[in-house]
């Protein structure tokens, strides 16, 4: 199966965690668009609990506008997400692999934007890979 995302397991808490990933993606230039509290929707479209779990939406303004400016139906495929959920006493951070994304999209104009959002998540996984 193809990997589609760069998965890091930190020992920090749920929160701490939410803070470093936004930081990290700030650092690479990304910034949050949309935070989905997993959590709290389920409890209160359901009335189940589930498990501290965030879909955030990030984007590069820059990377976003180059994408859009190519093929814009690529809206489809924006945000970059990344995922933050407890795992038992961690918590386990997923980033989207951009070029997994876009690979099935038959574009290969887009495959220096892409190639270049990947390398910058990559770097925030490897930013979080040593808070461990």
């Amino acid at each position: 199966m193809t990997e589609l995302g760069f998965k890091v397991t930190l020992k920090l808490g749920y929160e701490a965690t939410l803070e470093k990933v936004t930081e990290s993606l700030k650092a690479e230039g990304f910034g949050v668009l949309t935070s989905i509290d997993v959590k709290e929707t389920m409890k209160k479209k359901l009335d189940v609990d589930f498990r501290r779990y965030a879909i955030l939406g990030a984007c590069n303004p820059p990377l976003a506008h180059r994408a859009l400016s190519l093929r814009p139906e690529l809206g489809l495929l924006l945000p970059c997400n990344v995922i933050v959920y407890d795992e038992g006493d961690e918590t386990v951070v997923n980033i989207v692999d951009p070029l997994a994304m876009f690979a099935f999209t038959e574009a290969p104009e887009l495959e220096p934007v892409a190639s270049e959002a990947r390398q910058r998540l990559q770097r925030v996984s490897q930013a979080l890979q040593k808070l461990e």
